[in-house]
């Protein structure tokens, strides 16, 4: 069972807010000085003898930028990796994550081929930064501190398994197996919240049915926080827009949330702004607390305060005020930082207006 310090009224800490919250999925834009703008993967512009250094201004950066937007529970933006996936891996041993391979992921949902880290070995894990990451951040702010991981099934579908020794599921459950060790470590170092990021579970509806949920669940076993799962249709790039605008099909939530709705994860994050997903959806999720993307991270404009009121007025009717949150559709990370601040700023505002009309 989560331990106490980690419910809902820990969530609210420091806030004051007892009624709707507003939070991100995870990323922020990096700045400048640090990585190229507006590029998923881009490489460090520091020197590997100063990037440490680096990465805690720019942390700092980013804090201060959920605490000035009224952020409710604030993370580190992920400034210390380079992708939400191989920052994970690179903690991996029998991972190569310099020497790449291209490779089919996504379900060739948005383009044929995309480059994969190899595993080129039996997968052991090593080390991850992120419970350092989150002991620094915790100084920063009181705050509550969420941390994100990739999930199982999107780990498998990042990587090329050059060994050719297990099936996906099987290395699902290798992955999720390490990925609750790192998920205890966090809760014990103070994390509110440890968020998986499973867009997989959009794409390959069957094989979360067979073992994508129970990948998930191995996952949050035993984690002594707030455990989220964030799904989504993916980041705010130019392939994904185009994709959105043709697609027709937005039922997969219908398939992939009663499945996760018989989990014991606490809160489900999704998608709405830049798609067209019914909110009726929300019905199967009673009981969780739901992260509702409310602004599009695909684009510059900045969502109105009323905007973001009114899709949270439209998902009260299957979630109180008390679980719903505020949110983003996905990371930030491509977005200017201006247009990431204002987005912030109407997610908190929207909350807030919401909270006004309900006392």
């Amino acid at each position: 069972m989560p331990s106490s310090n980690n419910g809902p009224s820990a969530l609210s800490a420091g806030t004051g807010r007892q009624g709707v919250r507003a939070s991100i999925v995870g990323s922020l834009p990096k700045p400048a000085w640090l990585a190229e703008p507006g590029i998923l993967q881009a490489p460090w512009r520091v020197a590997a003898g100063q990037l440490a250094e680096a990465q805690e201004d720019a942390i700092r950066l980013c804090v201060a930028d959920q605490l000035r937007a009224g952020l409710d529970v604030v993370t580190d933006g992920e400034q210390w990796r380079r992708h939400y996936v191989w920052g994970f891996l690179s903690g991996i041993a029998g991972v190569d994550t310099e020497n790449l391979v291209m490779k089919p992921t996504r379900g060739q949902r948005f383009k044929a081929e995309s480059p994969a880290a190899r595993l080129v070995a039996e997968p052991a894990y090593v080390d991850s930064p992120a419970a350092r990451t989150l002991q620094f951040v915790r100084t920063l702010t009181d705050r509550p501190v969420k941390v994100t991981l990739p999930g199982p099934m999107t780990i498998v579908d990042s990587l090329a398994d050059m060994t050719h020794r297990y099936s996906d599921a099987d290395l699902a459950l290798i992955f999720a197996d390490m990925l609750n060790r790192e998920a205890r470590d966090l809760a014990a170092a103070g994390a509110a919240v440890v968020q998986f990021d499973e867009p997989c579970f959009n794409i390959y509806l069957e094989r979360t049915r067979d073992w994508g949920i129970e990948a998930l669940k191995r996952a949050i076993a035993g984690v002594e926080a707030r455990t989220a799962i964030h799904i989504c249709y993916g980041y705010g790039g130019s392939e994904v827009a185009a994709w959105k605008e043709t697609n027709r099909d937005w039922s997969h939530y219908h398939y992939t949330l009663p499945l996760v709705a018989q989990t014991n994860v606490d809160q489900v994050s999704i998608e709405t702004a830049a798609s067209r997903v019914d909110y009726d959806v929300l019905d199967v999720l009673r009981g969780k607390e739901v992260l509702l993307g409310l602004v599009n991270v695909g684009d510059e404009r900045i969502e109105s305060a009323e905007e973001v009121a009114a899709g949270l007025r439209k998902a009260m009717r299957y979630v109180p005020a008390s679980a719903l949150f505020a949110c983003t559709d996905c990371g930030l990370v491509l977005r200017s930082r201006a247009a990431a601040f204002g987005k912030m700023q109407a997610l908190a505002a929207g909350a807030a207006i919401v909270n006004a009309e309900i006392g």
